[in-house]
């Protein structure tokens, strides 16, 4: 069984079109176990309960954005671990460096093509 059979991943967006997006993106790659949320905080709350391997989530989100959710993550000792992936159509050196301070993994730019996400995910998980 290779690591995309038993990779789960959880796809936080707000927007219906990007969540979409993304899904159809790493079901491209095979990558059949994923959910998705559109709430950031409803995202935290099921992780913790229930941790994924990977969350690729959005920066700009209501609510709690992608570096909140990513901060949540990383204070909770069952979800500290997790992998995670921000996308966002404006990567500025800003969100980059706040990103990593708190154990950001991989970021990638919108628009994304499946090869770009897949290299980003391998960053992160290793090779699919």
């Amino acid at each position: 069984m290779s690591l995309k059979d038993t990779l789960r991943v959880m796809v936080v967006d707000d927007m219906g079109v990007s969540r979409g997006l993304l899904i159809q993106s790493i079901e491209e790659m095979g990558i059949w176990k994923n959910q998705a949320e559109n709430d950031g905080r409803v995202a935290f709350n099921k992780l913790v309960t229930d941790p994924v391997h990977l969350v690729l989530s959005d920066y700009n989100m209501p609510g709690m954005d992608g570096l909140e959710l990513l901060k949540s993550l990383r204070q909770n000792r069952s979800t500290t671990r997790i992998g995670f992936i921000l996308v966002t159509g404006n990567p500025t050196a800003d969100i980059v460096s706040r990103g990593k301070a708190l154990g950001l993994n991989n970021i990638i730019k919108k628009p994304f093509s499946t090869a770009s996400m897949k290299q980003c995910i391998e960053s992160v998980v290793g090779r699919l």
